[in-house]
């Protein structure tokens, strides 16, 4: 399949639609919360707090990312879903739109998180007012920096930011988001004691010392919340799609959310969702423990997607010849053929240096890129460069 088609097929699902036709609503009131479920649902919820917090969040909460159809969304809060999280990048602006627009007046039953991607202080506090006018809300729950892998990626003005959020009411909690970096990140989260909870990136896929660096800010008091539980996903992709049969591994996906979830330390987790099938499967997750039999199934589905998966463990860091950046790349990458959402890792691509991504891994004779994980660095590099370049 040669790069203009693999466009075609990508955009022709017709991703990342904006949504149109936004609901008004009025001012919500403070959070809410039962751990009960409602009466229109036979859903069995799990419920934690969340750190110190205090907010009770269900064990499955809703990453809306890449959800562009708002009945999803209300269908979820119906169920009893009560942590919905988002951003101001999100589908460049539109997804906090249509998060804001569907919830409407039942913004008072749920959580809701929102992030900066803002590099000082003032462009951070601008984006946040612009936030909060499209969510429709005088505040949200929890307002991460994101996208952070170390301390040096988080200046004072940024704190110092969310402080003022705080007293100004328009946030209640803070927090950061992180793909990768978490033995080291977490724990200086915890000593600077600034920050209320994180969003890490967590799956079956990640080494040990990333899993007892969230057990131990947990037991510090910060609040887990877990994304990229699906550890690539492969749900989104089409029949057609030659990466279907390579990753697809029938109940995986539910395993795989069941695995996170059973984990100490997380509260919550946010996978993604754009139909009421995946939202009905995910919901599943807090009905069973996590069996024998979904270990196995595991064990297999991380054999079968091991030459594609980046775990984003930074191992790799400064060991391409050429400099590039690869698990950022990689994670692009994942968006595209994990997530079935070329235009979003596209975007992600683009985003990245010009500078780190000029260069073509065709033009070397060998890659001195060697995963421990056993990634086929140079060949999803150059599908990458294909894709998106």
């Amino acid at each position: 399949m040669g790069p203009q088609s693999s466009r075609r097929e990508f955009l022709s699902a017709g991703l990342m639609l904006p949504f149109a036709g936004a609901r008004s609503a009025g001012l919500f009131e403070p959070f809410q919360n039962s751990s009960a479920a409602p009466a229109n649902s036979a859903a069995k919820l799990d419920s934690r707090t969340l750190g110190k917090t205090g907010l009770k969040v269900t064990t499955v909460g809703f990453g809306c990312m890449i959800t562009s159809d708002p009945s999803v969304v209300q269908r979820a809060v119906d169920l009893g879903i009560t942590y919905f999280d988002t951003a101001r990048s999100y589908q460049r602006g539109n997804n906090e739109r249509m998060v804001g627009a569907a919830l409407g007046a039942k913004r008072k039953q749920v959580v809701l998180s929102t992030k900066t991607e803002a590099r000082d202080k003032a462009s951070q506090l601008a984006e946040l007012d612009t936030s909060l006018s499209e969510l429709k809300t005088d505040y949200v729950d929890i307002w991460y920096l994101h996208g952070k892998s170390s301390a040096a990626d988080i200046h004072d003005d940024m704190i110092e930011a969310q402080q003022l959020a705080k007293q100004q009411g328009k946030v209640r909690f803070t927090g950061i988001s992180t793909h990768s970096g978490q033995p080291q990140l977490l724990p200086w989260m915890v000593e600077k004691g600034a920050f209320d909870v994180v969003l890490s990136a967590f799956n079956f896929t990640m080494d040990p010392a990333t899993e007892q660096a969230i057990a131990a800010a947990s037991k510090a008091g910060m609040g887990v919340v877990a994304m990229k539980v699906m550890a690539g996903g492969t749900r989104s992709l089409r029949p057609g799609d030659p990466n279907r049969q390579k990753l697809s591994q029938p109940g995986a996906m539910l395993a795989a959310l069941k695995w996170v979830i059973n984990r100490p330390g997380v509260s919550t987790t946010v996978p993604s969702m754009t139909d009421m099938d995946q939202l009905e499967e995910n919901v599943k997750a807090m009905e069973h423990p996590l069996s024998s039999a979904d270990e196995k199934l595991l064990a297999a589905h991380l054999e079968t997607i091991r030459p594609f998966y980046c775990r984003m463990c930074g191992k790799c860091e400064g060991t391409c010849a050429k400099g590039l950046p690869v698990a950022d790349v990689l994670r692009c990458l994942t968006y595209a053929d994990g997530y079935g959402q070329f235009a979003l890792g596209r975007e992600r691509f683009l985003e990245l240096p010009a500078q780190r991504t000029a260069a073509g891994c065709a033009d070397c004779a060998e890659c001195t890129v060697k995963c421990p994980y056993g990634v086929q660095v140079s060949s999803r590099m150059a599908r990458a460069q294909e894709l998106f370049a």
